[in-house]
């Protein structure tokens, strides 16, 4: 249990130790120390346990990472996302100051400054309202992107 950190892991590997020693029962005779060489068998499967599981894990992440390549390769070729008419989207499910900030800064180019003086707030509101804009913009892309990559991957699998 304290080489591998988890219950059913523990018990499937008792049982595959307590197989090999039924197995290998004739030759338990030559054995001077039968708890010597049950600790030193079960660590040692213990330890290719793990070694295999992560090496099934590195498989995994690595086929997780081809099929992130491959779909983002494909979505590049084709054209299928346009990052603008998704920063657009998000742009119009903004609070309305939010979206007059964040239009007058990035379409138009004005400062904050500019900004605050156009619209009668303090600076700081029209930092505090850009910051608010920018992570939702950043959030509804992460979202869509990420759902679009998920059934992506998926059609993948197939």
């Amino acid at each position: 249990m304290r080489i591998a950190e988890s219950k059913p892991l523990t018990q499937e590997i008792v049982q595959d130790v307590f197989l090999k020693i039924w197995i290998n029962r004739v030759s338990l005779s030559d054995i001077d120390s039968f708890k010597a060489y049950l600790f030193t068998v079960a660590r040692n499967h213990a330890f290719n346990c793990l070694k295999q599981l992560a090496r099934q894990k590195n498989r995994e992440k690595e086929w997780i990472n081809s099929v992130l390549q491959e779909a983002t390769h494909a979505l590049d070729d084709k054209d299928e996302i346009d990052a603008g008419a998704l920063v657009d989207e998000a742009v119009d499910l903004l609070p309305p100051q939010q979206k007059k900030v964040y239009t007058l800064s990035r379409k138009n180019g004005l400062k904050q400054e500019e900004i605050a003086r156009e619209l009668n707030l303090s600076l700081e509101t029209v930092k505090k309202h850009m910051v608010l804009a920018l992570r939702s913009i950043r959030n509804h892309l992460r979202t869509n992107i990420g759902l679009l990559i998920f059934f992506i991957a998926g059609f993948f699998r197939q």
